[in-house]
């Protein structure tokens, strides 16, 4: 994956209010192409402040791919319109997070030691494993987002991305990073008190949705994006001992994939 941080600079004491701000606005510059600010202050601690913000971030970019789905729906058949609004959705987040999933998918499937991870990983060049595990994953979400009401297909999307990267900011937060020569980026972590924020924000947004898809429905979508974002993860980690950047971005891809399949079972 490529690093998308700018060049660090100190940064001088800012009033509670325009600094979490401003952590919301890097956190979005840093997890999208939206037009934010490039000249905002930036830093290590900050980015690590800001990771507490993700979870608000795929709120913003579910709900302007559920709007992109409900205008799209209004002239195409759905599974056009379905197919149109990831596409979009994927030119607004640079395909961030499915450049990850292809590279770790390459890696996992064609290394058998650390060592052959760690080559794998520092090759840009997709492979195989990679390009079919990112057609399989990116087939399914459409499949199922196709199978739901239009209601629940843009419902779905805004809680998808959503919870998705609050499964990021778990894995940062339960598991350590795994350092390796060559490489030009290490992932911000996130600090107890942002963890705490990302997981009550994610909990809030979850009871939000329990009135559109009903209890049972809801608790089956995050179970399912739980297992599925964990399974990836373990295979990671059993290779690693740790994450890195191409984990994170098939760990949000696999938790978006479990929670519509979760959807799907019960709508």
């Amino acid at each position: 994956m490529v690093d998308r941080r700018d060049s660090f600079h100190p940064h001088p004491e800012q009033p509670a209010l325009p600094l979490e701000l401003h952590l919301f606005l890097l956190a979005l510059r840093y997890l999208t192409h939206l037009p934010v600010p490039r000249d905002l202050p930036s830093s290590d601690d900050l980015m690590i402040r800001a990771t507490k913000y993700y979870p608000a971030v795929g709120l913003v970019i579910g709900g302007v791919s559920a709007t992109l789905l409900w205008l799209l729906a209004q002239l195409l058949p759905m599974p056009v319109a379905v197919l149109v609004s990831m596409g979009l959705t994927m030119l607004l987040t640079g395909a961030f997070h499915e450049d990850g999933l292809a590279d770790a998918a390459d890696a996992l499937g064609g290394g058998a030691t650390r060592r052959d991870v760690l080559k794998i990983l520092r090759d840009s060049r997709l492979g195989t494993y990679g390009a079919l595990s990112l057609a399989m994953v990116l087939a399914i979400k459409a499949a199922c987002l196709m199978a739901l009401p239009l209601w629940a297909a843009c419902s779905a999307l805004v809680a998808g991305h959503a919870l998705s990267r609050m499964g990021i900011v778990q894995v940062i937060a339960a598991t350590q990073y795994a350092p390796h020569e060559g490489s030009k980026y290490r992932p911000p972590g996130v600090t107890p008190d942002g963890y705490r924020f990302a997981l009550v924000s994610a909990v809030v947004l979850a009871l939000a949705m329990v009135p559109i898809f009903g209890l049972w429905a809801q608790a089956t979508a995050i179970v399912m994006s739980f297992l599925a974002m964990s399974g990836f993860a373990q295979s990671f980690l059993r290779k690693l001992s740790g994450y890195t950047l191409e984990c994170l971005g098939g760990c949000q891809q696999f938790a978006e994939l479990g929670f519509y399949i979760g959807l799907v079972m019960w709508l």
